[in-house]
């Protein structure tokens, strides 16, 4: 491993700044503004398990397209680094089928952004959180943080990159709703603005008590996500993660992100260390070849 004294600050430098990043992304939190941030209300109760909203998905961000067949119905699927949304089927009360969609929670206050050193992923003024490969360092920080398990790494990559649903934010940019709602045809998912959704959301729950669980999904988790959900069977049944706390994540770990981590302490001696340590070598190699040109001479 060789170290230039260009690379040996660059790196030390992106470690510093990832320190006092981390502690100033850990205060950030949601704001009343929040609420009018672009959302989608997904209501399993209508979803018909199409799965129009997968090719839409892979679609819009050129990802191969979903498997065909009832197959990926069978078992619990999960998001991955050629799927960003997936659908999950579980049964319905009185028999037949039930469906939910999962994919990247848009939290408002997100684990990931706050967790990432280098700000590869961040949360834009507009509601999506995006992610951008050229900051990306690889610790994959986020994928620790994330209390959805949404993140995933391109482990099989020669540049690997962090790989999750983007809310179709270039979509959103154009004034265009995301594909997977655009593509829904059982009105299953809607889009707009997030108060107005959660109005939505509970005049559905308290106009029909007896079919919907009397709980919306994502109004709280985390402290507030973009995607919110209403179900008739437990949220975790159709693939929605359980237990996750209310209270948005960035302050949870304040106080750890607050004074820096030890092996952060550490990294720059150490890299010293690496850097003098390749610079001495260098010097070595350089005079012994010196030496025999000398010698031949």
């Amino acid at each position: 491993m060789r170290l230039t004294r260009r690379s040996f600050i660059r790196v030390a430098g992106v470690t510093a700044g990832g320190t006092l990043a981390l502690s100033a992304q850990a205060r950030q939190g949601s704001t009343a503004d929040d609420d009018r941030l672009p959302g989608v209300l997904v209501d399993t109760t209508r979803c018909v398990g199409c799965r129009g909203c997968e090719a839409a998905c892979a679609e819009a961000n050129d990802l191969p397209a979903p498997p065909e067949g009832d197959l990926a119905k069978l078992g619990r699927r999960d998001t991955t680094t050629r799927a960003f949304t997936v659908i999950n089927r579980t049964d319905a009360p009185g028999g037949g089928d039930r469906f939910g969609k999962k994919q990247c929670m848009h939290c408002l206050a997100p684990a990931c952004a706050s967790a990432c050193p280098v700000r590869a992923l961040n949360k834009l003024p507009t509601g999506p959180v995006t992610y951008d490969p050229s900051k990306c360092m690889g610790c994959r920080y986020c994928m620790v943080a994330c209390p959805f398990d949404v993140p995933r790494y391109e482990y099989e990559a020669l540049a690997p990159r962090v790989r999750k649903c983007t809310f179709c934010a270039p979509r959103q940019a154009r004034g265009l709703p995301p594909a997977c709602v655009e593509a829904c045809p059982s009105g299953a998912l809607t889009f707009g603005r997030r108060h107005e959704l959660l109005e939505e959301a509970k005049r559905r729950i308290y106009g029909e008590p007896d079919r919907y669980v009397h709980r919306v999904y994502g109004e709280h988790e985390a402290g507030g996500t973009s995607f919110l959900y209403v179900s008739d069977v437990p949220f975790e049944q159709v693939g929605l993660q359980a237990g996750v706390p209310e209270k948005p994540y960035p302050e949870l770990v304040a106080g750890a992100l607050g004074a820096p981590p030890l092996v952060m302490t550490l990294w720059p001696p150490l890299l010293m260390g690496l850097y003098a340590f390749s610079k001495r070598r260098d010097e070595v190699e350089r005079r012994e070849a010196d030496g025999k040109e000398e010698h031949h001479g």
